[in-house]
C-alpha cells in the first residue's frame, strides 16, 4: 500500500491547516505553485504514517503472543524483549516525526501566502584615500635598460 493511502494521526490536522484532504494535498504538492512547507509537511506525514504502521504491527504481534487462548509454552521472553525494543524505537520515531510536523505547521507562513525573496539594500563602502604629496616626476615611468 502506498504511503499516501496509509492513515496517520496527523491527517485531520493537515486537512484543517491546508483545507484539503490528504489525498488532495499530495496532488497539490506536485504543482509548480506548491509551497515548500506543504512538501515538507507531506514528507513528514509519510514518515509518520510508516512509523505508526510499525507501532501497530509490534502492538498486534505482542497482543497475539499474549492472547488468553494462546499456549503458554509458546511464550518467549526473548521475543517479547525484542518486541519491546522495536516498539520503543518505533514510538521514538513516531514522536519525533509528530513533533517535527507540529513545529513546521506552527512556524510556516499561512497557506495561500506566497513567500517572497527579501531584497536588502547592499551597503556601498566608499573608500577615500588620505591626501598625499604629489608624486615625483617620472614616478611610475619605466627605466630605460642599460646595455
Amino acid at each position: 500500500m502506498s504511503v499516501r493511502l496509509k492513515p496517520s494521526s496527523a491527517d485531520d490536522l493537515l486537512h484543517q491547516v491546508f483545507g484539503v484532504p490528504v489525498r488532495g494535498l499530495y496532488t497539490a504538492a506536485v504543482s509548480p505553485d506548491a509551497s515548500p512547507a506543504l512538501s515538507r509537511a507531506l514528507e513528514l506525514r509519510s514518515f509518520l504514517a510508516l512509523a505508526e504502521e510499525q507501532v501497530a504491527r509490534v502492538r498486534d504481534r505482542v497482543h497475539e503472543a499474549m492472547a488468553a487462548d494462546r499456549d503458554m509454552d509458546e511464550l518467549s521472553a526473548e521475543d517479547l524483549r525484542m518486541d519491546a525494543q522495536w516498539l520503543e524505537a518505533a514510538l521514538d520515531a513516531r514522536d519525533g516525526y509528530r513533533a517535527a510536523l507540529d513545529d513546521l505547521l506552527r512556524t510556516m507562513p499561512p497557506p495561500g501566502q506566497r513567500t517572497r525573496a527579501v531584497r536588502t539594500a547592499q551597503p556601498t563602502l566608499a573608500t577615500v584615500l588620505p591626501p598625499t604629496a604629489p608624486a615625483p616626476n617620472g614616478a611610475g615611468a619605466a627605466r630605460a635598460r642599460r646595455l
